[in-house]
């Protein structure tokens, strides 16, 4: 498998320009978010590219703000196989708009799914506990590791378009004032750990997750409402931007989860390298069960994909004529 792993801190750094385009494909980099099924998608696309259509693949690891700059500014990474696009609305836009970015296809076909989550067995036994609103009014409810006078609320990571909005709706639902704090678990990991964690000892939770992920599929957690309608303007004007100083209470919209190229690939790529990109998508039920086993199995990327390749023939033999079909079936056996 013609596939190179290249670790970088932020945006996709010092990549070199294809030296000598090989028949078929060419060179292409793709981007790993950091987290799991954005791992799997971009193991997915390297081997099927590398195997099924003799292009030269470097994978950059990366998260979503810097990697669609770096996409908009460079031209680089290539792809982005999994970009939450909603998250960061005014930046691809921009990119699209200045024909920088393409996007090619949804990779979710359900959408991805965000919010604020309690442990069910908390709901349970607090029924008056149902949205962003009532959790707060309780901080005592959620005690905080480092400060237990306060009320803990748990974010995603610095990097993710999701940690910006989460940020906001602290303000917005008037976190602070209401005697929480907002953590910052560090990684994918810490998140994870503190949510398993909490799990372990029956202990209340709140805070940031989404869909698909092995956690909601391991974990029985229930989404708070947001006790307010969407508003797209104001989703775009405040609830998605860091710095802006007056954000208000806004459902969150089921994301579009759809793959970005940069216009420079799109130009040079082969037809049937781009029409592979608009087919290739699953739906959440798929993803959830690969990623559950990815994390009982303790799998890599690579790992994932190989088994997802081995395991969902039917689905996969979709996105791509028999000749590649055939390619990538010998690879993967």
């Amino acid at each position: 498998m013609k596939q190179h792993l290249l670790s970088v801190v932020g945006v996709a750094v010092g990549v070199t320009a294809a030296s000598a385009a090989l028949a078929d494909c060419g060179d292409v980099t793709i981007s790993s978010m950091n987290w799991t099924s954005a791992e799997v998608a971009a193991s997915i696309d390297a081997f099927i590219l590398a195997e099924g259509y003799g292009c030269n693949v470097d994978v950059i690891v990366g998260d979503t703000v810097p990697t669609i700059t770096s996409m908009i500014e460079k031209q680089q990474p290539d792809i982005a196989p999994e970009g939450w696009v909603d998250l960061q609305p005014e930046l691809i836009e921009s990119g699209i708009e200045s024909r920088k970015l393409v996007v090619t296809g949804d990779i979710l076909s359900d959408g991805g799914e965000n919010g604020w989550w309690v442990p069910t067995y908390f709901a349970d036994e607090h029924p008056e506990i149902r949205s962003i609103a009532d959790a707060l009014a309780h901080p005592e409810l959620f005690p905080a590791p480092e400060d237990p006078g306060k009320g803990a609320v748990y974010n995603g990571p610095q990097g993710w378009g999701a940690t910006i909005v989460t940020a906001q709706y602290f303000k917005a639902y008037k976190g602070e004032e209401n005697g929480f704090v907002l953590i910052d678990p560090g990684s994918a990991a810490g998140l994870d750990g503190a949510i398993a964690k909490a799990f372990e000892r029956k202990e209340p939770w709140l805070g940031f997750y989404w869909a698909p992920t092995p956690i909601l599929g391991k974990y029985d957690m229930t989404k708070l409402d947001f006790g307010a309608p969407h508003d797209t303007a104001e989703w775009t004007r405040c609830n998605t931007i860091a710095d802006c100083p007056d954000p208000v209470p806004n459902a969150w919209p089921k994301d579009r989860v759809q793959t970005l190229v940069t216009r420079k690939f799109a130009d040079r790529a082969d037809s049937d390298v781009m029409q592979y990109l608009r087919e290739r998508s699953w739906s959440n039920a798929t993803a959830n069960k690969l990623l559950a086993w990815m994390t009982d199995n303790q799998a890599t990327g690579e790992e994932g994909a190989r088994h997802f390749l081995q395991n969902n023939e039917d689905l996969w033999t979709q996105w791509v004529s028999p000749e590649v079909a055939e390619k990538v079936r010998a690879a993967v056996n």
